[in-house]
């Protein structure tokens, strides 16, 4: 399968709301000003004019539009602080917390080095959990982007590292292959987690390439998703984008994500791919893990292609879950430092719309409607959970190690490819004996892309 061009795929019509920009520092400001003039003898705050005037730090920091940047002693002891606040916060000790947190706000930046700016939101999470949920502050720190800056610093991701792409790429070649190797016309995809549906595209093209316009191929896309406006649009962008391929008869069919008693029957001729990219960590508990599962291997696919974040972020004890989240989102960061100049409005719209949104979400999930702890975990860990539901691993092909390696030389900027385990930027490697292919940030393993089929 090629690597398409960015132009090609983001031709979907992606409506992105204007001037937001404007809509920020409006609500900025209001936020500074509703902090400022806050007096209430009714809520019983600990520490609440320090926590004002914490706040106020805050507010001013995230203004300033300064690029200052510390040396690798400074980023050093930068995470350290993180880690003393972090148990401060962690020991419920308000006062020493909250002295931590004011020197965190003063020494991190959105526009400094990797790790001023990931710093920047971990110390925010760790202020946020200090407060309950009742404090009248903390809808101030842990509100997300509009749905539009969201989409919006999604695609910005997209098109500026190999992030995403990688695991779009990589299952999607994965399943060309099963469809190749069965010889049938009609390809069934289960996606159960559709998204922004960025990840079809390029497999139409695939497909169309290998189609003509009396034999045509069928591609039905069935989807799971959870927001209905969002389904409504991602339907939309790929319907018209199939329109562009007329040697391809396209369907796409809508089911609410948990619904009950769902059957789906295989046609004649049909390869069914199952597509879990980014899914079973959503889950969040084994249970639903395990359910999942056992329903995949209940609709007897062809392929099943599984693509996750690596990680230890699992542990509901805040700490060790603090800690490893913050190595995580570290590399992603320092990543972004290769994809994208240092002034770049795009990388902090990254940095603030998702990644921002995705920090929260780890460190403060049991603050948001009793969450459990997202499920990041090693590829070790997931692979022990597919073989015991009875699916065995296949073997990357070479097409899709050289495509990965690929991608890599095409969107990397600054930092040198390195493959086979080597040091230095992105770097892709084998891994479970050519089972699954990974995709690195130097010592840091970032997400990893597997291919199972059912067991005999």
């Amino acid at each position: 399968m090629e690597i398409i061009d960015q132009e090609d795929f983001l031709t979907l019509k992606l409506s992105i709301a204007p001037n937001h920009d404007g809509e920020r520092k409006m609500k900025r400001t209001q936020t500074t000003e509703d902090i400022s003039n806050y007096s209430s003898p009714t809520h019983e705050i600990p520490e609440e004019g320090k926590i004002i005037s914490l706040l106020q730090t805050r507010e001013t920091m995230l203004k300033m539009d300064h690029n200052k940047r510390s040396n690798e002693g400074e980023s050093l002891h930068l995470i350290h602080s993180l880690f003393i606040a972090a148990a401060s916060v962690n020991e419920n000790d308000t006062t020493s917390a909250l002295e931590n947190l004011s020197q965190l706000y003063h020494s991190v930046s959105l526009r400094g080095n990797s790790v001023q700016r990931v710093a920047t939101y971990f110390t925010d999470t760790l202020l946020a959990h200090l407060l309950t949920r009742k404090s009248p502050f903390y809808d101030a720190i842990m509100k997300g982007p509009s749905p539009e800056m969201e989409l919006s610093a999604f695609i910005s991701l997209y098109k500026a590292s190999p992030f995403y792409q990688f695991a779009h790429f990589t299952a999607n070649q994965a399943i060309i292959e099963a469809f190749e190797r069965e010889g049938s016309k009609a390809l069934h995809v289960i996606d159960f987690d559709v998204s922004y549906g960025f990840q079809w595209p390029s497999l139409m093209q695939s497909l169309s390439e290998n189609a003509t316009p009396t034999n045509k191929i069928s591609l039905k896309i069935t989807a799971f998703g959870e927001n209905v406006e969002e389904f409504q649009e991602t339907e939309s962008r790929l319907v018209s984008f199939a329109k562009g391929f007329p040697n391809l008869v396209f369907e796409f069919h809508r089911l609410v994500r948990g619904s009950k008693n769902v059957k789906m029957e295989k046609r004649k001729d049909e390869t069914v791919a199952i597509n879990l990219v980014f899914h079973l960590t959503s889950l969040k508990t084994l249970s639903k893990i395990s359910e999942t599962l056992s329903f995949v291997y209940s609709l007897k696919p062809s392929i099943v292609v599984l693509v996750e974040q690596e990680g230890t972020c699992s542990s509901n004890k805040f700490l060790p879950r603090f800690m490893e989240s913050l190595h995580q989102f570290a590399a992603i960061f320092d990543s972004l430092d290769d994809c994208l100049p240092l002034e770049s409005d795009e990388r902090l719209s990254i940095e603030r719309d998702h990644l921002g949104k995705e920090i929260r979400s780890a460190i403060n999930y049991d603050r948001d409607n009793n969450r459990s702890c997202p499920m990041f975990e090693k590829m070790e860990t997931w692979s022990g959970r597919m073989e015991r539901r009875g699916f065995v691993g296949v073997e990357q092909s070479c097409r899709a190690v050289m495509q990965a390696k690929l991608l890599l030389k095409t969107r990397s900027h600054c930092c040198p490819i390195k493959f086979d385990g080597e040091n230095g930027g992105f770097r892709v490697f084998e891994r479970e004996n050519g089972k699954a292919i990974s995709l690195g940030w130097q010592d840091r393993i970032l997400i990893t892309a597997s291919s199972w089929c059912l067991g005999v």
